[in-house]
């Protein structure tokens, strides 16, 4: 999955970070952040797009905590955020798809072409918004967005398309830029130390996606010790169709469609008694954010799933419910993790 990933997207990241190349340079870097308000307290939310999000009352749960930290969102979670009246702290996007992650802000260009010829929004399971009258809900995001982008944050990784790049500035978001480590920092050409001599910007270790990065940026640049995070599946619920996943139309490229059940793997979440399937990119992601995580709570950083779903459980992880995460984020101590 690792080498799939870096041939996939290693050269459009690279060839996103030559065109913003200057934009990177001259402008702040993530590690500014920590001069700001988002650094004070030891405790910050992550909100993903997992399904999970839209099949309990997260939002209701969230104001009602009275949570008092930075909320840190997905590019891809921002729209629900917007909706329901939670203006995220910081966002963060990594993707460097030309066409399709400008969505997620509300896309200027969008016609009726542009989503003939891609199904990918008809088709995924993180947004429902998104998947019907595309058209309406792609107007609606743009003035959410326009609306509320002076008063966020967003961390934009240096990989980012022309087309995020100019519609952050559009909205009037505050840029703070990274690269993405795409692979072994050490090899002297290598994408990632390609990507820093474009630039000079921190390299960060997003984990593979956005969701991993917001959580990384959140212990590793704002100095977090307790993070929350929702939304955060790396799965699929049982009656989610295969074509339906974010994965389907790589895996019957490759497998075939008669065999397309072989790609997946099932999962018991025995917190929530209850069974998930996920593809080899999301396991993938799981592998490598559980590996994060046991090594971040042997420093003392806790995380807490409050997810509600998915297969985000195992060593270095609380999976608890959100009133758990929000009791202790109230409490100022910071306790060692233990295992």
């Amino acid at each position: 999955m690792e080498r799939y990933t870096l041939d996939r997207v290693g050269g459009l990241a690279l060839d996103n970070a030559r065109f913003n190349q200057v934009a990177a340079r001259d402008g702040a870097s993530i590690l500014a952040l920590r001069e700001t308000e988002l650094a004070a307290g030891d405790a910050a939310l992550v909100i993903a797009a997992g399904p999970s999000l839209h099949r309990q009352d997260t939002a209701g749960m969230i104001k009602a905590s009275g949570f008092r930290g930075p909320i840190i969102a997905t590019e891809s979670a921002m729209a629900w955020c917007l909706r329901n009246d939670i203006v995220p702290s910081l966002v963060v996007t990594v993707d460097p798809h030309r066409e399709r992650i400008v969505r997620w802000f509300g896309d200027p260009e969008l016609d009726a072409t542009a989503i003939a010829r891609d199904d990918y929004y008809a088709r995924q399971d993180m947004d429902p918004n998104f998947r019907f009258n595309q058209l309406e809900s792609n107007r609606e995001l743009l003035g959410l967005v326009n609306q509320s982008g002076p008063r966020m944050r967003i961390a934009v990784a240096s990989s980012a398309s022309q087309a995020v790049v100019k519609r952050c500035a559009e909205t009037g978001m505050s840029v703070y830029w990274w690269n993405p480590m795409l692979d072994d920092y050490d090899a002297a050409e290598g994408f990632s130390r390609q990507l820093h001599r474009l630039n000079g910007k921190p390299c960060l270790n997003a984990g593979g996606n956005v969701g991993s990065a917001c959580w990384v940026l959140a212990h590793a640049v704002l100095g977090k010790t307790k993070i929350g995070i929702v939304g955060m599946d790396f799965s699929y619920y049982g009656e989610t169709s295969y074509r339906e996943t974010q994965y389907y139309n790589e895996l019957v490229e490759m497998l075939g469609a008669e065999r397309i059940a072989e790609a997946f793997v099932h999962i018991h979440n025995p917190y929530l008694r209850r069974d998930f399937f996920t593809d080899p990119a999301y396991y993938w992601y799981r592998m490598a954010f559980l590996e994060m995580a046991e090594q971040a709570a042997a420093d003392g950083i806790r995380t807490y799933n409050c997810t509600g779903g998915g297969i985000l459980f195992g060593s270095g992880i609380d999976f608890v419910s959100f009133a758990e995460f929000a009791a202790a984020a109230a409490d100022t101590k910071v306790s060692k993790v233990q295992g």
